[in-house]
This record gives C-alpha cells, structure tokens and sequence, in this order.
C-alpha cells in the first residue's frame, strides 16, 4: 500500500509553494505594486484576481464531478451492455421454448435494473399467451392486454392495461410478444434504448426456435399424413425398450394396413389415394392420444406405439381406430370411397430389445387379420422362447 497518493503529493507541494510565498520578498514587492496601482488609478485588482481564482477552483470542481459522472455513466452502460451479451449469448445456445424461458427469466430482471420485468409471447394461430418469465395468476390478464396492445392487436382493450413499460418483441412477419418493466424508478433514454435491444434478441431467439422446431418437425414427419417418418419412429421404439427394461413397463404396438388400396389407386387415381392416406393420418390424430407414436411405416402401412398400455387395451384402441376409419370414407369426385384397414398388434413385455423380431411379430398379426379376411384386428402374443433368450443375455 502507498504512503502517499497522487493528490497528497499535489498537497505537499501547495504547502511548499506556499510557505516559500510567505517569506518571499519577491512576491511582496508584487503585491505593493498592485495595491499601488490600485490607489493610484481606481482598480480593485487583488479582490478580481482572488475571485477569479474562486471561480476557477470551483470550475474545476464541478468539472471533475461531471467527468465522475461521465465515467459512472460510462460504466453503467458497459455493464448493461455485458447483461445484453450474456442474455444474447444465453438465448443463443436456446433451442426450444424451455430453454428461451429459462435464460428468460435468468438474464432479463438484471437487464431490467432490478425492475419487475416479464416476457410473453403469442401462440401461433392462436389468442392464447405464453409466459416466458413467471406471472402471477392474478395478473396475468392483464398482462396480456397490455402485450395485446402494444403489438398494435386491433381487437386488443382499450381499458386501463396497467402502469407497466412495454417493449414489443418484432420478428420477420410481425410482432409476436412484448416484454413488460415496472416503471418505477423511471427509466432513461439509454435504459429504455437496451430495454429495446433485449425486446429484439428475445423476438430472434423465438422466431429461430420456432423455425428450428419447423425443421426438425419436416424432417421427422410424413408430410402427406403427418405421421413420423419410419427412421423416427423405430428411435423412438428403442427408446421406449430401454425406459420399459429400466421400469419393468409394458407397452403395445399395432401396425395397421389399408385394404385394396392399389384398388383405389388404380380406379380413383393416385390424388385419391393421397386424400385417403391424408384422411387416415387425420383420424388417427382424432382418435388416437397424444402420447402415442404414430408412423408411417411404408406406402398404405401404419405402426402406432402405445405407451403404457397393455394387450387388452390395444386391442380395444385398434378396434375403435378400425371403426372411425370405416365411418369416415372419402368422396372423390361425386363418388364415395370407402375405407377399410386390417390391423395386427402386439404386447412388449419387459425384458424386450429387439426391435426387428416385434415388428416381424406384429407384421404377422397383420397377416393373419388378412387372411381372415381383411378389416378386422388379430393379436400375436411373444414367443416364449424368444423371451427367455432376451432374459438369459
């Protein structure tokens, strides 16, 4: 540590300087000629000279408090700045909307300056908000008519939407949120300029995950009837092995085929047979649960995994898919084309990994239900030896 700074030497030599001025005979000789010169001609020099310095010292006072200011200022915006790169940074690596809420509600209260701050976005086709920051219930309301109207929605209220500050969130199409901050303590041009800075990060990283979340959904999906793709769904058949061995659970897997469809091809022409895959594709959306796995496996042949359940309850979920199908034909052409479809399914009991031999068991159910005649829903249970080889490796 230093005995003496810069400022305590400035003072020891104001010190020295001016004791040499008290015994100074030069300096006093100078003095007398002013206050001569004062008497002799009307002047007030000394008193001017001594105000002068007065006003300069304070002068350089209130200059150096400005340049403290400057400097706080300065400072200030280089750490708002630092808060703006680590939330682009954050929202950077975000991919999907838990990860965008969750640098969300990380980065943006010290963006805010520790000012109440919230993030919300508008569903896709829809009047329903998303939160990105946590709302409380009772205020949320009206935090959606305040992000309603400050993304200019026309049929947004016109009542009092809260004190709140918002920023909207402008991405390529459109606004698609706002974020909200308390307004108090009031915020300044700069504050509101990095408030808007981190509107615009947020609205890229949410534009970007949804087309990301578009790609991915393009590249696992059948576009035709919006079931997964055959690649997909046999990970994800794996998966569900390794989570069943882990949790000794059950699940089922139908495979389902539709009748005569080269038939309908040939009569009706291939645009028809496109309308009736995409009705299938749509009524297995209806019928079947969000948690099931729905496939396209090849052509006119579909396989859905139904987690968790059991053989009974396939069978009774195959039998209600078989009836919706029948029911809803399609009309092609001043012409109704009614559709039937045979289905095989089958139990995977714990212990199972090999994928390839369920599908070839449940493929097999198909069989016999074609050769049963066609519209109808056959079991094909597990091969006991099969089984007790899996347990022995």
């Amino acid at each position: 540590m230093r005995a003496f700074g810069r400022n305590d030497s400035i003072l020891i030599g104001g010190l020295a300087v001016a004791a040499w001025l008290v015994s100074s005979r030069e300096v006093g000789q100078l003095i007398d000629r002013a206050r001569a010169i004062d008497h002799s001609r009307g002047l007030q020099l000394v008193p001017a000279l001594f105000f002068l310095t007065v006003v300069f010292l304070v002068h350089q006072v209130l200059k150096r408090q400005e340049m403290r200011d400057e400097a706080t200022q300065a400072t200030t915006r280089v750490a708002e700045m630092e808060r703006l790169v680590v939330f682009g940074q954050a929202l950077a690596k975000s991919l999907d909307g838990d990860w965008i809420r969750e640098a969300t509600t990380e980065h943006l209260p010290a963006i805010a300056g520790g000012r109440v701050a919230w993030a919300m976005i508008r569903t896709t086709g829809a009047d329903d908000w998303l939160a990105l920051t946590p709302i409380p219930p009772d205020a949320k309301a009206t935090l959606e008519r305040a992000a309603a109207r400050v993304i200019g929605d026309p049929a947004a209220s016109t009542d009092a939407t809260g004190d709140d500050i918002c920023f909207p969130l402008v991405a390529p199409g459109g606004p698609i949120g706002a974020i909200g901050i308390a307004p108090q303590p009031p915020l300044t041009e700069a504050q509101k300029t990095v408030m808007s800075a981190a509107a615009a990060l947020l609205a890229a990283s949410v534009k970007n995950a949804d087309l990301f979340l578009q790609v991915h959904e393009n590249s696992v999906r059948d576009a035709l009837t919006g079931c997964f793709n055959r690649r997909h769904f046999l990970d994800v058949m794996d998966s569900e092995l390794r989570r069943a061995r882990r949790s000794h659970g059950i699940f089922s897997v139908v495979m389902f085929d539709l009748d005569h469809f080269k038939n309908i091809n040939d009569r009706f022409g291939h645009l028809c047979g496109d309308a009736v895959l995409a009705m299938v594709g749509k009524r297995m959306k209806a019928v079947l649960r969000g948690s099931d796995v729905k496939c396209r496996y090849g052509g006119e042949e579909f396989l859905v995994l139904l987690p968790d359940t059991p053989l009974a309850g396939a069978h009774r979920v195959a039998e209600m898919l078989r009836r919706d199908v029948e029911e809803h034909p399609v009309h092609w052409n001043e012409q109704t084309v009614v559709v039937t479809a045979s289905f095989g399914l089958t139990e995977i009991v714990p212990g199972e990994i090999d994928t390839p031999a369920i599908i070839g068991r449940v493929d097999a159910g198909l069989y016999q239900a074609k050769q049963d005649g066609r519209n109808c829903v056959r079991e094909q249970g597990a091969v006991s030896g099969q089984l007790a080889a899996v347990s022995v490796n």
